[in-house]
């Protein structure tokens, strides 16, 4: 008996032991993914978009994801999700996997304007996306089609007056900055003109540009680009100052009209409750490229200034922004559409 109590008490053990190290030998794998570092060699990266291709943002996106994916000698793609003023590409951000392969490339109307004037936005600007870094500053100009002989915001106000309900501005999505910086112009100076949405830049470009509406606060770059094809004219900036690539425009202060200055910038965010390391990985990967003179160069060929963040500097800037746009918007009296 004591033989046998002697041999059993080991062979259970032993048995334990066999059984641990199996499990152990298990789950090795997945801890090991887990910690496997950031990124992984050849798995790509996604910069969303929620704008169609061709557009400014789109170009900045795409020579920022050239450059990152030089940085993190990984492949960086952008992939472009149009529609719904940015809602369609933010929530596929939001319900992708928190581990750093999938980011937006987003304007402040995404986490400032959309949650306030939409009323179809499911997702906390605060809770459901974590910041990454700034990516870009700008100012939207006020621009109207040749056919339109305005040179002057004054110039413009009286045109539309003089042709209530005939005159059309774009913007590239309901609640977007420029849908608000139009209907702010025209609540303020008591005009009659149609807002006429978009999918973006590029789409409400063509409308612009053939003539089919009159008027649009765009981008400073396409506002740039569409200038030079003859058919459009920059009246105005919607900043507290000039723009240091647009010395000879006006803001639209300096032409009697005020509270359209709010501010427009670029970021990127990824998914809530991504890791520490990643987030620290991809942010300074973005600040690299953000400071590389080539970067600086091309944002400014189309008045944009690259400008790089911390993460907790861009959530300060997402809180700021969105109760400086929620005053604007409820002073305006605008409702959820």
């Amino acid at each position: 008996m004591t033989d046998q109590t002697v041999f059993t008490l080991p062979r259970r053990r032993f048995n334990a032991g066999l059984a641990l190290a199996a499990l152990g030998s298990a789950l090795t794998p997945l801890g090991a993914r887990a910690a496997a570092p950031f990124p992984e060699k050849g798995r790509t990266i996604r910069i969303v978009l929620g704008l169609a291709a061709g557009g400014a943002s789109d170009a900045q996106a795409r020579f920022v994801a050239t450059k990152l994916g030089d940085v993190l000698q990984t492949p960086v793609i952008v992939e472009n999700r149009p529609g719904a003023s940015f809602i369609l590409a933010t929530e596929e951000v939001i319900r992708a996997a928190p581990d750093g392969y999938t980011i937006m490339y987003a304007p402040s109307s995404v986490v400032a304007q959309n949650p306030q004037t939409l009323a179809n936005v499911r997702y906390d600007p605060f809770k459901d996306l974590t910041p990454l870094s700034l990516g870009a500053r700008g100012p939207l100009v006020l621009t109207v089609h040749t056919s339109v002989p305005a040179r002057t915001v004054q110039e413009l106000v009286a045109y539309i007056k003089a042709n209530p309900g005939k005159t059309g501005y774009a913007s590239f999505g309901t609640g977007t900055s420029s849908h608000i910086y139009g209907e702010a112009f025209v609540r303020q100076a008591g005009l009659d003109a149609v807002h006429v949405p978009y999918k973006g830049g590029a789409d409400a470009a063509k409308d612009f540009l053939a003539g089919r509406v009159q008027f649009y606060f765009d981008a400073a770059p396409n506002a740039i680009q569409n200038t030079a094809t003859g058919k459009v004219r920059m009246l105005a900036v919607a900043a507290p100052q000039r723009s240091p690539m647009l010395p000879d425009v006006p803001t639209m202060g300096e032409q009697g009209v005020s509270g359209i200055d709010m501010p427009s910038w670029l970021g990127f965010y990824g998914p809530a409750n991504m890791p520490a390391p990643v987030v620290e990985k991809l942010n300074a990967a973005l600040v690299q490229v953000l400071a590389m003179p080539a970067t600086r160069d091309f944002f400014r060929q189309g008045a944009y200034e690259a400008e790089s963040s911390s993460p907790a500097a861009l959530a300060a800037l997402t809180r700021s922004t969105y109760e400086q746009w929620g005053s604007t918007i409820r002073k305006l009296g605008l409702t959820k559409q």
